[in-house]
């Protein structure tokens, strides 16, 4: 049996009682940066990307006394430390993974008209947005009952004409598997419906009047911006003691950020190696919590580098008493 078998389908798995609780009040394994499993280190590097990587824009200028020594090219390192994900899309799938964090972006050099996008990090993807939704709808359409919510954010080097076109892509992939953000969403419902996709856009301007795109603003996922656990955690702490979660949708980024400084100072090291050292204390605070709508619950847990064990972790917490 693959290890990830067990995790294909388990949505049709859960109790029935849970069936019936809005998806905002169940506890879902996400991936942070979904994509960046298949960064391009040969191509340019992304002009204007998000503002938690600000401090690693200089790399490129910083790095480069630094590069004969290490033997490495500058973009190496980059990917390195930008890489969160190792595992394909479909391999999340069928991991269990049902969040998605989908950062779009145009390369500058491509001609306007019907541009092909991708997905970025510092770097580009080497996969194409089209091709990749295209296999997660087909992926769906063979496992009927699992249902995915997707964030199309960033959206760096799109003008109005792409997000257009992006979004009518999107209609056509996706199509009666889209669920309204009218809806409540329920596992029952979406199956009585054919419901397989909540699609989140963070752009509200060109997501307004959307019926089938669902708004994401910042304060949807909670983002630490730290390179330790144990700041990751505090951020966490302080701000559900001082705010508490959403009443709908919202993520808990178990995910850590290197500053520049870090990385000037650890060049042969990667992101996977500082996560795979928080990952313990991470997951530790992860089995303590608790799914619902209370101002302390959790919804989705996205982290770095998911596999089959997380995602069981996270599901569990669904069966606490």
């Amino acid at each position: 049996m693959d290890k990830f078998d067990t995790m294909t389908d388990w949505m049709s798995q859960l109790p029935q009682m849970l069936t019936t609780v809005p998806l905002w009040n169940l506890a879902i394994p996400g991936s942070h940066d979904s994509m960046t499993y298949c960064l391009d280190a040969s191509g340019e590097l992304e002009p204007n990307s998000s503002p938690e990587l600000d401090g690693l824009k200089t790399l490129e200028t910083l790095l480069q006394p630094i590069m004969p020594q290490i033997n490495k090219d500058i973009n190496d390192v980059i990917k390195s430390w930008v890489t969160t994900q190792d595992l394909t899309i479909v391999q999340q799938l069928h991991a269990g993974i049902r969040y998605f964090d989908m950062r779009v972006a145009c390369k500058p050099d491509e001609e306007d008209g019907s541009r092909p996008l991708y997905f970025a990090k510092m770097l580009y993807t080497t996969a194409e947005v089209e091709e990749t939704f295209r296999q997660m709808s087909k992926w769906l359409a063979e496992h009927p009952k699992e249902v995915v919510i997707i964030s199309c954010k960033n959206f760096d080097g799109m003008n109005s004409d792409d997000h257009q076109g992006f979004i009518t892509q999107l209609m056509d992939i996706f199509s009666n598997k889209l669920c309204p953000n009218t809806e409540t969403p329920t596992l029952q419902d979406c199956w009585d419906k054919n419901y397989q996709v909540i699609l989140s856009y963070a752009d509200e301007e060109q997501a307004a009047n959307q019926e089938f795109l669902w708004p994401w603003p910042e304060t949807n996922y909670w983002a630490a911006n730290q390179f330790t656990a144990d700041g990751v955690l505090e951020y966490l702490k302080k701000r559900f003691q001082t705010e508490g979660r959403n009443a709908g949708f919202f993520a808990t980024g178990l995910n850590l950020t290197p500053d520049e400084q870090y990385v000037l100072e650890h060049p042969y090291s990667s992101l996977h190696k500082m996560a795979s050292s928080a990952y313990p204390q991470l997951m530790q605070w992860a089995t303590k919590q608790q799914p619902g709508a209370g101002r302390t619950c959790i919804n989705i847990i996205a982290a770095d580098f998911v596999d089959p064990y997380f995602t069981q972790l996270v599901i569990n917490i669904n069966r606490k008493e």
